[in-house]
């Protein structure tokens, strides 16, 4: 048997989360979450992260380890994941990844650019131009500065269009020159299995979640947290709906059908991203026995 990282990916909401818990239970191994907002300890509800005693039957990784102060990036999830999968696999033949976060997915499993890292104080300065300038500003100089990358970048996007201007600045080169998209060797076979449902069905099980995340307390949560408002971990689907709520602009049942209408939003992206991948094998979650069987005959 090679070294494998099984990697489980889909929507949010179409069921990851219990198939990644039977796959590490059955080759008794752990779990490394990609899940950029399930790092952060004081997002439990509003990410779906894993509930205590999911945690207790599997060992899970970068879950609930960052503060929502704390700066963190693709490039340093790659660097942390890998460390990390270095030390499994001594100790294992299977690790299991899951997560819905399309850049850390593919920060593990391809690799990405080797972009500089950003000086704080480069940081600082674009953090203060944005809240002074605003985006549209931002992007018009990223215009100029990089037009390649302008014409391709989400310009809605602050946190895109803030970094590349970040890297224009740092360096005096364009963002784009570091973009080279060159995929990078493993010293680990790479298993990507796919979960989708049929597209009614995913936004029913979304609106059903989100329906459960308000009965389990993310009004709470979100309040919690309301003050780091304008951090960007909390730039993060069913927090800035009811940060609206809490500044009087919505209210709060319209926030909750933005926080579902969102959610199907964001799982089109995801289908749209993975879509693309032609490595991934493609299963309804129902179908665990065959997920299991294509596993065990990737394995050998």
């Amino acid at each position: 048997m090679f070294m494998t990282l099984t990697v489980l990916i889909g929507p949010t909401g179409v069921g990851k989360t219990e198939l990644s818990l039977s796959i590490a239970e059955t080759y008794h191994t752990s779990i490394l979450s990609a899940d950029s907002r399930q790092l952060y300890a004081d997002l439990k509800i509003g990410t779906a992260a894993p509930t205590p005693n999911q945690l207790a039957r599997v060992p899970h990784y970068f879950v609930g380890t960052l503060q929502l102060t704390d700066y963190y990036s693709a490039a340093q999830y790659e660097a942390d994941a890998l460390k990390k999968l270095d030390e499994l696999f001594k100790a294992h033949d299977v690790v299991v990844l899951t997560g819905g976060s399309m850049m850390y997915v593919d920060a593990v499993c391809k690799g990405i650019d080797d972009i500089p890292t950003v000086d704080a104080e480069t940081r600082q300065l674009m953090i203060e131009r944005y809240e002074q300038e605003g985006l549209e500003q931002l992007c018009a100089e990223l215009k100029v500065l990089d037009p390649e990358y302008y014409a391709i970048v989400d310009r809605k996007n602050p946190k895109r269009v803030i970094h590349a201007l970040e890297i224009c600045y740092m360096t005096g080169k364009t963002y784009t020159s570091f973009r080279t998209r060159t995929c990078k060797k493993r010293p680990f076979n790479i298993v990507k299995i796919g979960l989708t449902r049929d597209r009614e069905e995913l936004y029913e099980r979304i609106n059903h979640r989100v329906d459960q995340m308000m009965e389990e307390g993310l009004l709470e949560e979100a309040r919690k947290v309301y003050p780091y408002r304008h951090l960007n971990s909390l730039n993060t689907v069913g927090y800035k709906e009811l940060f609206k709520y809490f500044d009087g602009e919505w209210e709060l049942p319209f926030a909750i059908e933005k926080i579902k209408q969102n959610s199907r939003i964001y799982s089109r992206k995801q289908m749209t991203w993975f879509k693309r991948d032609t490595d991934i094998k493609w299963f309804h979650p129902d179908q665990q026995e065959e997920i299991m069987q294509y596993i065990k005959k990737k394995l050998f």
